[in-house]
């Protein structure tokens, strides 16, 4: 047995350490490398242009391994499920799946009620989508099926193409419901495989990016918007009132008058049986919760809800005694597959392709969160075939569109599924209901399955916390959450993700445009530069400057970052280069009067010479003394004059001395180098290019020299691409860091001694 230490020993070797550690914190470390330009850099790395792959080529590429990994890609199911571990995890399925089931028959007969199909249709939806899914999905824990959200977009899409006003029988009010599902059933079967047929060319042409233009805060704003119009789309059912099909920009608000001026014609039966089945659905959620460590499977609240108001309903006769609205008449067996109508196509366009992404924005979010909480990879453009699969079958097969549900994918998590056998086992069920037990709910109240709509939209509904905890975050996301919630409300589900999207959009465009621009200033003692404005211990560089812009630039804000540079410098540099050319504008002008005037004396020099040695009766002396007095005269004013001016002609050795700032008697930078921190900079385009070109012609113009320092190797790429470096611009001028290109500006700066103590500092 060994000894135990003593508590004070421990406590001694603990302060010890402590100490020590202060101690190591204390010491100054040095390191010591070369001071590297660009061109150094890529000497020392031995640089070279990175490989380039041709992807395309492997496209055409045929091997045996080749075709396996396409199959498995594109077929996963055949994956997954030899490795199928049945004494794991067939119990869990098996439970998950019956769970799943249960809940899926009260939502598929009402999210087909929602969206303005005879419920049947709902259960149709819950089958041919969930198996293909089966066969093609990644995901292991989703629920495929009928969705809120979805059917409230197809249920729009109903309204406006096939409104009730379209099938009324003759001059009174009477709609021919039959004639009406027909047409309905009709668009939906189409616009679920046009739906389809988008989401496989997505999947195939490896599309599933797209998603990433639909933020976080727009998904779940428009999802909280669509739960609105969900709830205002049930009140008809809820008060038994029979409204007027509306579709467009305004129509939920036309509703809602339309349901407060009906509210006299209320159905009292319909409200007291959508109110009981909403407290017996809210009260059994609520004990599920209390009671779920308790529970192997959640008690199934909403089929409980519907057999026992299918029963009431059949024996007190809900329908004759209260005029409470029912299901009718549910075909029993499956129906034949039929081609979807191509002369549709042209009407259900845009409406298909908002229905395709929103439906894989939800799908490939929910499925992306189970995958990260139990360790295992999603992939998108696989979720893309899959759904477009489950759309393109399932609409053959007279289905509407489908994605997941939130509330059956958490039941399907929590009740122990571990991979899709568990929607197989799901859609089993849904086909036995379908075949032999669906028949049974024909007397179901209508407001039942408005209750069970209603009360699965908690979850959606508590989304408005979002607004709270986002102004909080981010204020620009929420910008983004209340605009797409507005414009959602406003202009329908449609147009409102169109104006959602391009406001996200432009909201990026507008960012990166206004950026956040900063001189910064070395933190005392390390080779770390910061923004000035941020940090009070940082210090500026005397005679440096170093200015950063948080994005990249490019077409959008280049100029903006010109003029933000030339700003937070704190020089008038437009000033001075417009009145340093005015000056040497002067000086030229006054150097080519002065050249004009000088010749004018040599010329009469020389015709006064002529006529005196044609002149007879002078004397050679004579003629000498007056060429040599006219010549002295000549060279004296000349020489006073340019003494006065100063040597201009280009051959002057001293013209550059002579048109500088200081000799021009304009105001001097206070700071000799300007170095351009391009950390931040992801790419460059030509204006770009043009841009970084100006600059360093106009800061040298003012005699300020130029460097550019911690460029990715991406954009150096670009550079040399676009042909930015030349004679006047070479990769001296670029910098491994800005701390390299400080000590450099340092030591090779134009005027005034090397501070040693500053260089070692630094």
């Amino acid at each position: 047995m060994g000894l135990s230490e003593a508590p004070g020993e421990r406590d001694t070797q603990a302060l010890l350490s402590r100490t020590q550690a202060m101690e190591l914190r204390r010491r100054d470390y040095r390191v010591e490398r070369l001071l590297l330009n660009q061109e150094q850099l890529e000497e020392l790395g031995s640089r070279s242009p990175a490989p380039v792959t041709l992807q395309w080529r492997t496209w055409f590429r045929c091997s045996r391994a080749r075709a396996q990994a396409l199959l498995l890609q594109y077929l996963p199911v055949l994956a997954w499920l030899p490795q199928y571990s049945v004494r794991d995890w067939l119990l869990g399925d098996l439970l998950s799946g019956l769970s799943v089931a249960i809940m899926q028959l009260p939502q598929g007969l009402a999210y087909a009620l929602l969206a303005g199909l005879p419920p049947v249709y709902g259960l149709y939806s819950s089958f041919y989508p969930v198996f293909v899914y089966f066969l093609f999905g990644t995901s292991r824990h989703i629920s495929v099926g009928t969705f809120a959200v979805m059917s409230v977009m197809v249920g729009s899409v109903m309204e406006s193409l096939a409104p009730d006003d379209a099938f009324l029988l003759g001059l009174n009010s009477t709609v021919n419901v039959a004639a009406r599902d027909d047409t309905r059933v009709q668009l939906a079967s189409t616009l679920s495989v046009l739906v389809g047929l988008f989401q496989v060319g997505l999947g195939m042409v490896h599309f599933g990016f797209v998603v990433t233009y639909l933020s976080e805060p727009l998904v779940r704003a428009y999802t909280t918007a669509a739960s609105v119009h969900v709830f205002i789309s049930q009140l008809k059912y809820v008060f038994g009132l029979h409204l007027s099909s509306r579709s467009g920009p305004l129509s939920l608000i036309y509703t809602v008058l339309e349901v407060c001026w009906k509210l006299p014609q209320t159905v009292v039966g319909t409200v007291i049986t959508a109110i009981v089945a909403g407290v017996v659905l809210v009260l059994v959620k609520l004990l599920n919760e209390k009671l779920r460590r308790h529970l192997p499977m959640p008690l199934p609240g909403e089929l409980l809800t519907l057999i026992g108001a299918t029963g009431i309903s059949y024996g007190v006769g809900l329908q004759q005694a209260f005029g409470v609205d029912i299901v009718g008449k549910i075909p029993a067996g499956l129906v034949p597959p039929k081609a979807p109508h191509p002369q549709l196509f042209a009407k259900l366009l845009g409406n298909a392709f908002a229905i395709a992404v929103v439906g894989f924005a939800i799908a490939i979010s929910l499925g992306k969160i189970f995958a990260l909480r139990h360790g295992y990879r999603v992939y998108s453009n696989q979720e893309l075939v899959a759904l477009g699969l489950s759309n393109l079958l399932g609409g053959i097969f007279q289905c509407f569109p489908v994605s997941c549900s939130m509330s059956r994918s958490l039941v399907q998590e929590s009740t122990g599924g571990n991979t899709q056998v568990a929607g197989a086992v799901s859609s089993f069920f849904i086909l036995i209901i379908i075949v032999k037990l669906g028949e049974l709910f024909q007397d179901l109240p209508k407001a039942v399955l408005a209750a069970v709509v209603i009360v699965n939209l908690k979850g959606m509904v508590m989304q408005f916390t979002d607004v709270f905890s986002l102004w909080k975050a981010n204020r620009m996301d929420l910008l983004i959450w209340v605009v797409t919630f507005v414009a959602t409300i406003l202009l329908n589900l449609d147009l409102g993700l169109a104006v959602a999207v391009v406001f996200s959009l432009m909201l990026v465009v507008v960012r990166t445009q206004m950026p956040h621009y900063s001189v910064l200033g070395q933190v005392p003692d390390t080779d770390i530069y910061r923004d000035l404005a941020e940090y009070s211990g940082a210090r500026e560089v005397p005679g440096v400057k170093v200015f950063r812009s948080s994005a990249t630039v490019y077409f959008a804000n280049a100029e903006l970052y010109s003029d933000s540079l030339k700003q937070r410098c704190g020089v008038d540099v437009d000033y001075l280069l417009s009145q340093k050319k005015k000056l040497l504008r002067k000086q030229e002008l006054k150097l080519k009067r002065l050249q004009k005037e000088n010749k004018l004396p040599k010329q009469a020099a020389a015709s006064k010479g002529t006529s005196i040695s044609i002149n007879v009766n002078t004397t050679v002396v004579d003629i000498e003394s007056n060429n040599d007095v006219e010549g002295s005269k000549a060279k004296a004013s000349a020489g006073t004059e340019l003494e006065e001016t100063g040597a201009w002609a280009p051959e002057d050795a001293k013209a550059s001395d002579m048109s500088s700032l200081k000799a021009l008697g304009l105001p001097q930078p206070d700071f000799h180098t300007l170095i351009l921190d391009l950390s931040s900079f992801s790419f460059v385009d030509t204006v770009c290019l043009k841009s970084l070109k100006n600059i360093f012609r106009d800061f040298r113009e003012i005699e300020v020299e130029v460097y550019m320092a911690a460029c990715h190797a991406p954009v150096i790429t670009q550079l040399e691409d676009g042909h930015f470096f030349d004679a006047s611009i070479t990769k001296q001028h670029l910098f491994a860091s800005v701390h390299d290109a400080v000590l450099f500006a340092l030591q090779h700066r134009r005027s005034g001694p090397v501070d040693p103590v500053l260089v070692t500092k630094l």
